[in-house]
């Protein structure tokens, strides 16, 4: 957590040397709209003559605790605006600041934090297509990603009257949009690395059933397609995972459940990891095959 903190601080300084002047928002609603207003703005694509401070209102939406408007009306609004390109660099960068540093948000509803995160992957994207970030702080940015990763304790997923949290896969999809982008270089790919293996088999005996294995292979996928590792590398990361201490063998797993989740995580990690591989023809990503099939050996 520590670093967690200490990272999205350095990204707040940076950000505040871009811009001190206020914008938009602190509560949920966009330009001043609120109610039909929104899902009629939503319906029209999110159309603004004012992109950045529509961009600042909607980031404030990311914390709600109605599901309609954190996701329907913060995330989609923010990646419409985001996607279309119409974000100054000086607000991605204030954008970036603010979603880092609500990373840490420990909120009663548990959504802020998977939620920036969830945003914070877009503005990462923007990063890779038309770069605006120092190289110093797009390894803070990569810092604070990792060290989210990890931090992730609070494993609800989906609920049918409070949406989604999800906060496993959207830090995944953050740590997969910084993975993607050259400016990356080897120590920040394995920094993100180490944060997804962190979370393949989650502390506490928590069965994954929202889809995250699948949202952390594709995170090593994308590390693959860099072709920065060995294929030695690889295949050393691999073994760690297929290690069962400290249970001497994996048959041993079929006593408990804690033990029995850590099995049917990792199963669903590796099979996921290796599917992917498979169908790839990317440099690099043939190690991710041979390796996904090694633990899955292993584990049957």
């Amino acid at each position: 957590m520590d670093k967690l903190i200490g990272a999205g601080l350095a990204l707040a300084l940076l950000a505040g040397c871009a811009s001190a002047a206020p914008l938009g928002n602190t509560a949920c609603a966009p330009e001043g709209r609120t109610g039909t207003a929104l899902t009629d703005w939503r319906a029209a694509g999110f159309v603004t003559d004012d992109a950045d401070t529509a961009a600042w209102d909607l980031a404030a939406c990311l914390a709600s605790p109605d599901p309609g408007l954190r996701d329907g009306i913060g995330y989609e609004g923010l990646t419409a605006l985001l996607r279309r390109g119409d974000v100054s660099d000086a607000v991605r960068l204030r954008l970036s600041a603010r979603l880092g540093s609500q990373l840490s948000v420990a909120d009663a509803a548990g959504v802020t934090a998977p939620f920036s995160a969830l945003a914070l992957s877009e503005v990462a994207r923007t990063d890779r297509v038309d770069p605006f970030l120092t190289d110093a702080a797009r390894a803070d940015l990569v810092e604070a990603a990792a060290a989210y990763l990890e931090s992730v304790s609070d494993y609800r997923g989906f609920d049918d009257s409070e949406g989604w949290r999800h906060g496993v896969a959207h830090g995944a999809d953050l740590a997969m949009q910084l993975a993607l982008n050259p400016a990356v270089d080897a120590a920040g790919l394995r920094r993100l690395r180490a944060a997804v293996g962190a979370q393949i088999v989650p502390a506490g005996g928590h069965a994954y059933v929202f889809g995250e294995p699948g949202r952390l292979a594709r995170v090593i996928l994308a590390i693959g397609q860099r072709n920065v590792f060995s294929a030695d590398d690889w295949a050393g990361w691999f073994a760690g995972l297929a290690d069962p201490a400290p249970l001497a063998t994996w048959g041993e797993a079929y006593g408990s459940e804690v033990t029995l989740a850590r099995v049917h995580n990792l199963r669903a990690f590796a099979e996921a990891a290796y599917i992917r591989a498979s169908l790839s023809d990317a440099p690099g990503v043939a190690p991710i095959s041979d390796g996904a099939l090694s633990v899955l050996m292993a584990l049957y």
